[in-house]
């Protein structure tokens, strides 16, 4: 029951996060996109977007495949620690954290968020269930 809360609000979270990347913090998401990156920092945002609402709602709709979904997502929050890391790198001042003490206590949250979608999902479960099964030949 508890993993069951606790992915639906992942998958609510994602939703969330993936709106707001296309309205209301919109300007804020691009503090965190590094400016190294070779690619313009709204077109990232829009995708990083979309590919959360997606995520989300996978992680709420695809329950058969909730594994694999939880690590499509626990790929996705390593693919953009990058921009964190920017964002603290950079001096970034965006949702309140405008210190490079909040920005680095952001940064120990991102391996939280892996954990919490690995977790929730059952994906630790079910990677740890295929290495126990013997090589098919």
């Amino acid at each position: 029951m508890l993993r069951t809360v606790a992915r639906v609000l992942l998958g609510l979270v994602l939703l969330a996060a993936g709106t707001a990347h296309l309205t209301v913090a919109r300007e804020a998401f691009r503090a965190q996109v590094p400016s190294w990156f070779p690619a313009d920092a709204d077109a990232v945002v829009v995708v990083s977007g979309v590919v959360e609402i997606v995520l989300g709602l996978a992680v709420l709709l695809l329950v058969r495949r909730r594994a694999v979904v939880g690590l499509v997502v626990a790929a996705f929050f390593v693919a953009i620690f990058p921009g964190n890391v920017a964002q603290y790198l950079e001096g970034r001042s965006a949702f309140g954290l405008d210190t490079d003490g909040a920005r680095a206590v952001r940064l120990l949250f991102q391996p939280l968020l892996v954990a919490w979608a690995l977790w929730c999902t059952g994906a630790w479960t079910w990677l740890r269930g295929r290495r126990r099964e013997p090589a098919r030949t």
